[in-house]
C-alpha cells in the first residue's frame, strides 16, 4: 500500500507535466472530506483518553500537566472547551502560587484569543504582564503573542495611522524575537519569510518557504501553516501557473487540517474563494459549506464573519445556476415536444402515436398488476418493510394514473389543436407542488409509523412553551421534518435542504432556533438520533 506522503510526492513531482494533477489533489481532498468524521472520532478518543487520565490525577501538579495536554487537544478544535480548562489551570497555578504556571496560562489564553480574532483583549493582557519576571519558552511565547497579535491589527485596521502604528509595534517584536533563535530554525526562517513577503521579494520568500517545508513532518499543524502562507506568494491573479499553485499549496493545507481535525482553519475558505471567482460552483459551494461547519463547530465569531462575507455570495451564485440550469432545460423540453407535435401532425402519425401510448398504458397496468402480487407475496414480511413497501406502492401506482391522467391530456390536447394550452401546461409549477405536498405527506406518515412517539420524545427535549403541538397528528411542520431526517441519519444541512427543497441558509436558521430552544442545545441533535 503507497503511504500518503508518497501520493503526495508524485502529485507534486509530475504537476509541471500533467494537466490532470490539480484533478487528482481535488479527488484526495474530497475523500478526506467525507472520512472527516473518522477523523473527529479519534480525536474524541485522544481526548476522553486525556479526561480519564486527569480524573485519576491528585495532586495539582499533575492535574496541570494532564489539563495543558488537553488544552492542546482542544486548541484548533474546540475554543469554548479551551478557554474552559484554561481558566481551571489558571486556577490551579493561583492555588499552588507558581508565577510561571500562571504566566504561561495566561500566554496560552491569550495566543487562543488571537487566533479567534480577539486582538486587542489579547495585547490588554499582555500589557498586564511584567516582562522582568517572564523567562525561558516564556519570554519567546510572549514576544510571539505580541507580533502575531500587532500584525493582525495592522492587517484588519482600516485607520491609516492605527495602521502604521500597530506595524512598527509588529517589527519592534518580530526583531525582540531573533535573537532567540538559530539562523538556521524554522522560527527564524519564519520570520525571514514574512520580511522578504512585506517587501515584495517574493522569489526569496519562496527559496525560504522551501526551506522551512524541510524542516517539518507533513500533515502536521505547522506544515498546514508553512503551505497556507506559501498560497500568499502566489497572488498574481493574471498568471495561470501562480493561480496553480496557489490552488495546490491550499489544498494540500486544507488535507493536513481536516486528517488533524482543525476546526479553525482558513485554506477551504481561501480556496472556495478563488473557485468562486473562477465560476466553478459546485466545487466552491461544498467548500465554503464544509468551511462554515467547521467554523460553526469551532464557535469562532471571527471565523464565521470572514466565511459569512464569502457564504451567501456562492450560495445565491449556486442556487441561481441552479434555477437557470432548470429553466434551459424547461425550455428545451417545450421545443422537443413542439417538434414533436409538428412532426406528427407532418407525418400523419397521430394514430400511431396513440396506439403507441396505449401499448404503454397497458405494459404499465399490467406491471401495476404484478407490483400488487408481490405486495401480496410478501404481506407476512415484518412490520417496517411492510409498511415502507405499502408506501412504495401507492406512490408508484399513484404516478402510474398521474402518467395515464396526462397521457390522455395531452392526446385530447393534440387532437383538439390546442397546443397553447399545452404549451402552458408544461410551464405550470403546479404539478411539481403537488408533487412535493404529496411527498411531505408520504414521508410524515411513513416516519411516524416507524417512529410513532417521535414527537413525543422530541418534546420532551424542548423547553416546555417550544413544545410543538400538530393541527393534524399525522402530518409533521418543517422543523420536525427537518431532525425526522436527521433522526434517519442525514445530517448534512445540503443535503437536507435537497431533499425538502428549502435553501441551505434556510436548514441552517431551521437548525439553531430548534437546539436554541432546547433543553441541552450542545447534545440535542445527539439525543435525537438515539430517540426510539
Amino acid at each position: 500500500m503507497i503511504k500518503p506522503s508518497l501520493i503526495f510526492f508524485f502529485i507534486i513531482a509530475f504537476s509541471s507535466y500533467s494537466n490532470n494533477s490539480l484533478d487528482s489533489l481535488y479527488n484526495i481532498l474530497d475523500q478526506e472530506m467525507i472520512k472527516s468524521q473518522e477523523y473527529d472520532m479519534q480525536k474524541e478518543l485522544r481526548i476522553d483518553n486525556l479526561i480519564f487520565e486527569l480524573k485519576k490525577s491528585k495532586l495539582l501538579g499533575n492535574q496541570y500537566e494532564k489539563r495543558k495536554k488537553l488544552i492542546d487537544e482542544y486548541q484548533f478544535y474546540n475554543l469554548n472547551k479551551a478557554i474552559e480548562n484554561i481558566e481551571i489551570n489558571l486556577t490551579i497555578a493561583k492555588d499552588i502560587d507558581d508565577l510561571n504556571l500562571k504566566t504561561e496560562t495566561l500566554l496560552k489564553f491569550t495566543q487562543l484569543l488571537i487566533s479567534s480574532g480577539q486582538y486587542k483583549e489579547s495585547i490588554d493582557i499582555l500589557n498586564q504582564l511584567n516582562k522582568n519576571l517572564i523567562s525561558g519558552d516564556n519570554i519567546i511565547q510572549y514576544y510571539t503573542n505580541y507580533a502575531d497579535g500587532y500584525s493582525r491589527l495592522s492587517y484588519y485596521t482600516i485607520a491609516n495611522d492605527s495602521k502604521s502604528q500597530y506595524f512598527n509595534l509588529y517589527n519592534i517584536y518580530k526583531d525582540s524575537l531573533v535573537a532567540y533563535f538559530d539562523k538556521n530554525s524554522e522560527f527564524y526562517l519564519d520570520l525571514e519569510e514574512k520580511k522578504y513577503r512585506d517587501n515584495g521579494q517574493i522569489s526569496e520568500a519562496l527559496k525560504i518557504n522551501d526551506q522551512r517545508l524541510k524542516l517539518v513532518d507533513e500533515f502536521t499543524r505547522k506544515y498546514s501553516i508553512i503551505r497556507f502562507e506559501r498560497s500568499f506568494l502566489h497572488l498574481d491573479q493574471t498568471n495561470a501557473d501562480e493561480i496553480k499553485n496557489r490552488k495546490i499549496n491550499l489544498i494540500l493545507s486544507a488535507i493536513s487540517d481536516i486528517r488533524l481535525s482543525i476546526k479553525d482553519n482558513a485554506s477551504l475558505t481561501d480556496l472556495a474563494k478563488i473557485l468562486f471567482q473562477e465560476n466553478d460552483l459546485d466545487k466552491a459551494y461544498r467548500y465554503i459549506n464544509f468551511s462554515y461547519e467547521d467554523a460553526e463547530f469551532y464557535n469562532s465569531l471571527h471565523r464565521k464573519t470572514i466565511i459569512s462575507s464569502t457564504l451567501p455570495l456562492i450560495t445565491r451564485a449556486y442556487e441561481s445556476r441552479s434555477i437557470d440550469q432548470k429553466n434551459k432545460l424547461e425550455q428545451l423540453l417545450v421545443i422537443s415536444i413542439s417538434l414533436g407535435f409538428v412532426l406528427l401532425i407532418t407525418l400523419i402519425l397521430i394514430y400511431k402515436q396513440i396506439k403507441r401510448i396505449s401499448k404503454t398504458s397497458r405494459d404499465l397496468k399490467l406491471a401495476n398488476n404484478n407490483l400488487t402480487e408481490i405486495y401480496e407475496k410478501l404481506s407476512n414480511s415484518d412490520r417496517i418493510k411492510e409498511r415502507y413497501l405499502g408506501t412504495f406502492l401507492n406512490l408508484y401506482s399513484d404516478y402510474i394514473n398521474h402518467l395515464d391522467m396526462y397521457r390522455k391530456m395531452v392526446r385530447n390536447h393534440i387532437t383538439s389543436n390546442k397546443y397553447k394550452a399545452l404549451l402552458d401546461l408544461t410551464k405550470s409549477k403546479q404539478i411539481k407542488d403537488n408533487e412535493l405536498k404529496i411527498f411531505y405527506k408520504n414521508f410524515d406518515e411513513a416516519f411516524l409509523k416507524i417512529y410513532p412517539n417521535y414527537v413525543k420524545d422530541f418534546n420532551n427535549l424542548m423547553k416546555e412553551k417550544h413544545k410543538f403541538i400538530l393541527n393534524n397528528k399525522n402530518e409533521l411542520n418543517t422543523e420536525l421534518r427537518i431532525f425526522a431526517l436527521i433522526r434517519l441519519g442525514i445530517s448534512s444541512s445540503s443535503k437536507i435542504s435537497k431533499i425538502l427543497r428549502y435553501s441551505v441558509n434556510t436548514i441552517y436558521n431551521y437548525r439553531a432556533a430548534v437546539k436554541n430552544n432546547s433543553i441541552d442545545r450542545d447534545n440535542f441533535e445527539l439525543f435525537v438520533k438515539k430517540s426510539d
